[in-house]
């Protein structure tokens, strides 16, 4: 059985507090974006005993240990609750960049949830497959949902929000620089947004700039230049709209369908124009 995990962009981003668990609370919009993963889970007849899963990847190279592996974890993570599952083969083809604020590994992490409730008839709600979400990462229970959600708490309250970008381009331009996570919360002093990202979502597109804000931009431009000038450009060829994703260095620029110019970027870059 195959499916195709999907990534996100940030719509907002603002961290309003340090928790006591180590943990911020925030403030986004998720916003779903096609571009996928492959991943595909069979089961598997001829199993390794030393091992209840057989993990292979193609595509982008997925570094890490095999034991820190989002979808090897959300596969334990339901064996541990559902003894009889077999053993499997899940294959993962990755084209979405990683540590790109875009979401991938959540996605796919999320997406074997899905698929291994699917195909073993685990009959397992919305509500339970976000709980187990959640104990995989933060972002992840976006990925059940997978529709645009204002975001608040971890990002794993989620109110799915009737926000339509259809009528728009949006062009994701990643310069393959790896930006720690770590280091982006410690840039951050938590306050109070002067625009809220919830009432911000609900004006013209027209008005985001400068108003619907991404906290960790400037700390992440000031260091790197480079991808403050890839904002600039967007929004010189056109971009109504154009931002960090996340903790980045993924950006993203939202322009009309119709009277799109594509930018001139290297071409070592991630690019992809989605509509």
């Amino acid at each position: 059985m195959v499916t195709f995990p999907n990534c996100k962009i940030n719509l907002g981003l603002n961290i309003i507090q340090k928790r006591t668990d180590g943990y911020h609370d925030l403030e986004t919009v998720f916003y779903p974006i096609l571009i996928k993963d492959v991943l595909e889970i069979i089961t598997n007849q001829l199993p390794n005993q030393v091992s209840d899963i057989h993990y292979s990847a193609s595509g982008l190279l997925v570094e890490g240990d095999l034991s820190n592996n989002l979808c090897v974890k959300a596969y334990h993570l339901l064996k541990n609750d559902f003894p009889k599952l077999p053993f499997i083969k899940l294959h993962l083809h990755k084209n979405i960049p990683m540590g790109a604020g875009l979401g991938g590994g959540s996605s796919d992490a999320a997406n074997t949830l899905l698929l291994l409730n699917q195909k073993y008839q685990l009959a397992l709600s919305n509500e339970q497959l976000i709980d187990y979400a959640l104990q995989l990462g933060s972002d992840c229970p976006f990925f059940i949902l997978n529709q645009p959600c204002f975001a608040k708490g971890r990002g794993e309250i989620l109110h799915i929000i009737d926000l339509d970008l259809k009528q728009y381009q949006f062009f994701i331009v990643n310069p393959g620089i790896h930006i720690s996570t770590a280091w982006a919360f410690s840039q951050i002093q938590p306050s109070k947004a002067l625009y809220p990202i919830e009432e911000t979502i609900l004006t013209p597109i027209g008005q985001w700039k400068g108003i619907l804000t991404n906290d960790f931009e400037k700390p992440v431009v000031k260091l790197y230049p480079e991808i403050g000038n890839i904002i600039d450009q967007l929004y010189t060829h056109g971009a109504i709209y154009a931002a960090l994703s996340g903790t980045g260095s993924t950006v993203f620029g939202i322009f009309p369908k119709g009277n799109f110019l594509k930018p001139i970027f290297p071409k070592n870059y991630f690019l992809a124009v989605v509509d």
